[in-house]
């Protein structure tokens, strides 16, 4: 579902991204860690079709991202590790708004975006204006009009920034139900127990390039940490890099 072919992008005095090459399958959740400065969101914005990379090619669902952006953008969910919000609007309307973008079927976007503020335990807060919610609250509502358009591919910066751990729960549950559903995950984050917990698979990016990729048993092999979690593992791969 998610195709990046020797993805590259090169600023002429950084090279963020370097010759990064990954397959995501249909329904799996992948997690994307490395250190900051790695290339994690410069990556995340390249598939997402907000910067085009010096070289290289992302494919969404066999769709080429610089061929035909808007056909590939049509089936991703974006969340970016800083989103924007209209903050006059309230946060039905910028549901509503988010459900204009991409077309969706007039006839369901009021239905639809009940559920997903119902979902994301909004619903009280619908109709008051964005500026007044918390900012756990933001990021619960921006990750719901990632979903307003019912994407099969949803793109996930910092998923968990500024959620308690109640919120935390919600998000990792809904992620595992919509992989279930066979909505495919790629997710970018900086709190490894998360990673460990909610992802199939883990890619591990140092200064651009994949150091290794795979379950927390085959990172552990590349590695050679034996049985140790991902925090052993990740420190060992970028100290070894």
């Amino acid at each position: 579902m998610i195709e990046l072919i020797n993805l590259t992008k090169d600023y002429g005095t950084v090279l963020a991204v370097n010759n990064l090459n990954l397959r995501v399958a249909t329904g799996e959740i992948y997690g994307f860690i490395g250190p900051n400065g790695a290339g994690k969101t410069t990556t995340i914005r390249m598939m997402g079709g907000i910067i085009e990379p010096t070289s290289g090619k992302v494919i969404i669902s066999g769709i080429d991202m610089k061929e035909d952006p808007l056909r590939a953008k049509k089936i991703i969910g974006f969340v970016p590790d800083r989103p924007f919000l209209y903050e006059k609007l309230t946060g039905m309307e910028f549901l509503k708004f988010i459900a204009d973008i991409y077309e969706v079927e007039t006839n369901i976007i009021t239905p639809r975006a009940q559920e997903l503020l119902e979902k994301f335990a909004l619903t009280d807060w619908a109709h008051e204006i964005i500026e007044a919610y918390s900012h756990g609250m933001k990021q619960r509502l921006i990750i719901a009009a990632a979903l307003m358009h019912d994407p099969r591919v949803l793109v996930i910066d910092e998923p968990m920034v500024g959620l308690d751990p109640a919120a935390v729960r919600m998000v990792k549950d809904m992620l595992k139900n919509l992989s279930r559903q066979n909505v495919t995950i790629f997710v970018s984050t900086h709190t490894l127990s998360i990673a460990e917990d909610l992802c199939d698979r883990i890619g591990v990016i140092h200064k651009g390039a994949l150091l290794a990729q795979g379950s927390i048993a085959e990172l552990n092999l590349a590695a050679r940490t034996g049985n140790a979690g991902l925090e052993e593992v990740f420190l060992t791969l970028i100290r070894e890099a």
